[in-house]
């Protein structure tokens, strides 16, 4: 039986989330200068802290969100749940005649990024734009932030669901 999901695509899209934040947040050639002043965030400061354990933190939350997010991405996950999760110990002509028939279905590249989009776009933004509120951020910052985890969840979701 197929898993609906290729396991060598969780660390993809999490390292394709660093990648990306590299670039969104880089003063260089990203929103970089406008996160900083929006976040009230020095060079100083951007010196500061443990490098290795932001970075390995924000790696694992990466595979954690990925995890999460190839449940929206791969529609067959909601077959396998359907039969306990285990369908090896499910003697069930059913599951094994719609996993024939739609085993692969919606499983491109295209499809994810849609999925990831929304993702974003419902989750992602409101969750920030929340935080950015009661902490009183601006909207610049909401909108690089929720831009930054749009873009990324949807790469994130063309990867979990087309590999």
């Amino acid at each position: 039986m197929e898993l609906p999901i290729n396991p060598i695509a969780i660390p993809i899209a999490a390292v394709a989330a660093l990648f990306i934040g590299a670039l969104w947040y880089n003063p260089k050639f990203g929103f970089g200068i406008t996160w900083m002043r929006a976040a009230g965030m020095t060079e100083e400061r951007m010196k500061s802290g443990n490098i290795a354990v932001i970075f390995g933190l924000a790696l694992l939350f990466a595979v954690m969100l990925s995890i999460l997010l190839m449940q929206f991405t791969n529609h067959q996950w909601g077959a396998f749940g359907m039969v306990g999760g285990n369908p090896e110990l499910v003697k069930n002509t059913s599951f094994d005649a719609f996993m024939a028939e739609y085993g692969n279905a919606f499983r491109t590249y295209k499809h994810g990024a849609l999925h990831g989009a929304i993702f974003g776009v419902l989750g992602a933004l409101p969750i920030l734009g929340t935080i950015a509120l009661f902490e009183r951020k601006s909207t610049k910052y909401i909108f690089v932030n929720a831009g930054y985890w749009i873009v990324t969840l949807t790469v994130m979701g063309s990867i979990l669901c087309g590999l």
